[in-house]
């Protein structure tokens, strides 16, 4: 028996509307309407008046921003040496960089307290640098895998032609082993930016007080404001589609690039 692709597309597209579609424009409308129903645009207003809501933002971006750059500069080397490297066990080094994936999220932040207090002593001391140790701790693996992924996918005979004309190892690298690995960058700065900005369980693990955008949201919400939280919700939500379309644009113009080099 034959099913035609729309037949096929039935379930994903009732799944869309159900848990997509619905959500969002529930969000729209309690984002967009007051307590007694009534259509405004006072939350929007509130949160762009309220030192509060900017000061949490501006916060949940740096933190992000920190931990991207970290998670980039260890990643980048250790993805770099594995790609190019003749090892017979790259497989088993990239699963050990995944194995702390499969385990449980809140025992493996509980024992990064855990050897943060015993190095520091006292958390509270260095509630902005344990934040980002944190959130590189629980991202570095998305940061490593696409960049492998996209330098071991790499033409060697490009590095050759490099330097068959002149080139150094260095100028090798710099000319065309960075450049064409960039669309792995932008991957892993999607995969890391976004949830570092929102991720809020790290540091209310580390030390019971939040102070991102995840943990504002909560409170909103655990007020019973649904029209103010829905508001900071649909205000990210942009603000991540945003991100989102200029990286994909950026990734779209390195592909052409490589392929033009290609």
């Amino acid at each position: 028996m034959k099913f035609s692709r729309k037949t096929l597309g039935i379930p994903y597209a009732v799944f869309l509307v159900l848990f997509v579609a619905a959500p969002l424009l529930v969000l729209f409308y309690y984002a967009f309407t007051n307590g007694q129903g009534q259509f405004t645009v006072q939350n929007l207003t509130d949160f762009f008046t309220d030192p509060n809501t900017l000061g949490t933002l501006f916060y949940s971006l740096l933190i992000a921003a920190a931990t991207t750059a970290l998670c980039l500069l260890l990643a980048y080397p250790a993805a770099y040496i594995l790609a190019t490297s003749r090892l017979k066990a790259k497989s088993v080094i990239i699963m050990i960089f995944v194995m702390p994936m499969w385990i449980n999220f809140s025992l493996r932040i509980t024992a990064l307290k855990e050897i943060l207090t015993v190095i520091e002593g006292n958390l509270a001391f260095y509630p902005f640098l344990n934040s980002v140790i944190g959130m590189t701790y629980d991202f570095l693996p998305f940061m490593i895998l696409p960049i492998y992924n996209t330098i071991v996918r790499l033409d060697g005979s490009l590095i050759e032609a490099a330097k068959d004309l002149g080139a150094n190892d260095r100028q090798a690298f710099f000319r065309v082993t960075l450049p064409l690995s960039v669309p792995g960058i932008v991957s892993g700065v999607s995969m890391v930016f976004l949830p570092a900005m929102t991720n809020y369980v790290v540091l209310d693990m580390l030390y019971n007080n939040t102070y991102i955008m995840g943990s504002l949201i909560g409170s909103y919400f655990s007020a019973y404001n649904w029209h103010g939280g829905s508001m900071i919700a649909l205000v990210l939500l942009g603000i991540i589609c945003l991100f989102t379309l200029l990286t994909g644009g950026m990734e779209t113009e390195d592909a052409r690039t490589g392929g033009a080099l290609l």
